[in-house]
């Protein structure tokens, strides 16, 4: 069964809370495919894995890179042709991205904004899907302290 965790974004941006992650997945050896809104915010997540810390690295690659097999961190969009182009167990969702078979997945992470109103009923749409699809749907808040608490499980 695949967890979906559901990140509300509202104390932290996409930009700051995707780079802690994948830097979770790199330490577990897992391979993650991020999914994006659209190919300028697929190369801007990509140069931010390249300059969010100086004393960091995250091996990624884009479409752009070329030979997506070998990229143990992949960023595209949901349109790119290949589902799972480098073989990854954790899929990232971001900007309101889908992708059509999410329980091909160990995990995936759902980021949403939760000050635009629009992704916020997105992400709630997709909870049920992801509910009655039968995969384990968490749903996740920032705290007053900055730490992510879980505030809903089904």
């Amino acid at each position: 069964m695949t967890e979906v965790r559901f990140y509300h974004l509202q104390r932290a941006r996409l930009e700051e809370v995707l780079p802690v992650i994948l830097e979770r997945c790199q330490q577990r050896a897992e391979r993650v495919l991020v999914l994006a809104g659209s190919t300028e915010r697929v190369e801007a997540l990509a140069a931010l894995l390249w300059t969010y810390r100086p004393d960091s690295f995250l091996p990624h690659g884009t479409a752009r890179d070329g030979e997506a097999a070998r990229q143990p961190i992949y960023l595209a969009t949901a349109e790119d042709p290949s589902d799972n182009p480098n073989a990854a167990q954790v899929l990232i969702l971001s900007d309101g991205a889908r992708h059509p078979r999410v329980g091909e997945f160990k995990l995936v992470c759902a980021l949403f904004d939760g000050h635009d109103e629009t992704a916020v009923a997105d992400a709630r749409t997709q909870w049920k899907a992801c509910k009655e699809a039968g995969h384990a749907v968490v749903y996740f808040q920032q705290g007053d302290n900055g730490k992510w608490q879980e505030t809903a499980r089904a």
